[in-house]
């Protein structure tokens, strides 16, 4: 299945009134670099609403200020030092209970403050954890320090605060470890599109700017070409999504 069979998808959608919600997030960002400002160019040319996923310990005023004036940015806790501490046996883990509960609840707090004080009109309460894994045991402290929503990827689980999930990957982390194929990438966004309730009404897209390659950077604008004016498809701001989650 091809970028034309996609459109088929949504023209299909279209004919018959359906519409469909994409957002996008990008993790690890800490500072300015050439590969940001690219990623910020390509959302501003499409009009594309980006949530960052900014580790709070490693970040400062710098990618602050170079923020602070793209209004189609939010910005997100990604975790605190995205440090694993999990066992080599183990997948890695920053927000797992390796350590006391307590620590981790205290480093998400000053990494909520940090960043909410950086950013004082793109900050979401939104917790993206490094790796996309989170304990239960931790995600139950997240509604007493002000988060308000999780963000990892996958289906969405029982959780006890509102998810708002990625699905779609750009990143082929145990193959080449660059883009994955186009083809791929369209098919698995169409069977997502053709097989949720709603036509997958809303589905986020995953991207790590810091590692992009050629073939990361060129699917993700034919994904905008092909997208940004569609009938079936609005890009939405990760805050607009969270207004309409149930807790």
């Amino acid at each position: 299945m091809t970028a034309i069979s996609l459109r088929e998808t949504l023209d299909e959608f279209a004919s018959q009134g359906k519409s469909v919600d994409l957002w996008l997030r990008d993790d690890d960002a800490i500072e300015p670099t050439a590969a940001l400002e690219k990623l910020v160019r390509l959302t501003q040319q499409y009009a594309a609403p980006l949530t960052l996923a900014v580790i709070p310990e490693h970040t400062g005023e710098r990618l602050a200020t170079y923020l602070r004036d793209y209004r189609h940015i939010d910005v997100a806790v990604h975790g605190w030092s995205h440090l694993n501490y999990a066992a080599e046996t183990e997948k890695k883990r920053e927000l797992g209970l390796h350590r006391p509960k307590q620590i981790v609840l205290s480093e998400l707090t000053h990494g909520f403050e940090k960043l909410h004080d950086l950013y004082p009109g793109q900050f979401i309460s939104m917790l993206v954890p490094p790796w996309n894994r989170i304990d239960d045991g931790i995600v139950d402290g997240l509604p007493d320090i002000g988060y308000h929503t999780l963000s990892v990827f996958g289906r969405n689980k029982p959780a006890s605060l509102p998810l708002l999930n990625t699905h779609i990957d750009l990143m082929d982390w145990h193959g080449t470890g660059g883009g994955r194929p186009h083809d791929a990438l369209f098919e698995e966004i169409a069977t997502r599109l053709r097989s949720e309730p709603q036509g997958g009404s809303i589905t986020g897209i995953l991207t790590h700017h810091l590692v992009h390659d050629d073939v990361a950077w060129a699917f993700l604008e034919k994904l905008f070409e092909l997208t940004a004016n569609h009938p079936a498809i609005s890009w939405r701001a990760s805050r607009q999504l969270m207004a309409t989650l149930s807790p």
